[in-house]
């Protein structure tokens, strides 16, 4: 003979009580979790300053623990590259993502410009480090990220906003200015 199968028994419907009441339970669950990453990721928070650095909205924002204290538009990282007419060497002109920490602050940084900028703009790489110093072109200050990374001003604000630059954040003078009287040596710098 043929098996014949019986469906189950089909459960009886919850009550609205019931359903209510598991629907409240999940709710807390979801609360208690919540308080919970909360405060763990509070736990995790720099003390004091930091800097956060969006680059794909070209957005830095000075912050202590949640409160954003300034916001400014920046300019970053291009993604072109360039290639050294020799062959030997190659340039991506990307804006670093990670944490980092202001390793240094200048006032009136003086640009030493990089093999990069004389082969970019089709001039020889001079050997006299005295012809590379370009000063007054990023600012009254920066603020080191190492590697030659620097938050630094510009002279073309009207390109803020926008993935100009060869790496380095640029801001405008007054944002400029605020960031650096309120980032020590050592302040955090989140970039991404």
């Amino acid at each position: 003979g043929a098996v014949r199968s019986t469906p189950a028994p089909a459960a009886p419907p919850a009550s609205p009580r019931d359903a209510a009441a598991e629907s409240g339970a999940a709710l807390d669950t979801l609360r208690a979790e919540h308080h919970r990453l909360t405060r763990a990721l509070a736990r995790l928070a720099p003390r004091g300053p930091y800097l956060v650095v969006d680059t794909a909205q070209n957005v830095v924002s000075l912050r202590s623990g949640d409160r954003v204290i300034h916001r400014a538009v920046a300019s970053t990282g291009s993604g072109r590259a360039l290639v050294d007419p020799t062959g030997n060497r190659r340039w991506i002109f990307d804006t670093p993502r990670g944490a980092f920490k202001v390793q240094s602050r200048l006032t009136d940084p003086v640009w030493v410009k990089p093999d990069w900028a004389f082969i970019e703009d089709g001039q020889p790489i001079p050997r006299d480090r005295a012809a590379r110093l370009e000063p007054g072109v990023l600012g009254e200050y920066a603020l080191g990220l190492g590697n030659g990374y620097f938050i630094h001003g510009t002279l073309y604000t009207r390109l803020l906003g926008q993935n100009v630059t060869h790496g380095c954040i640029r801001l405008a003078d007054e944002d400029l200015r605020k960031i650096h009287h309120a980032a020590p040596l050592g302040t955090p710098v989140f970039i991404y």
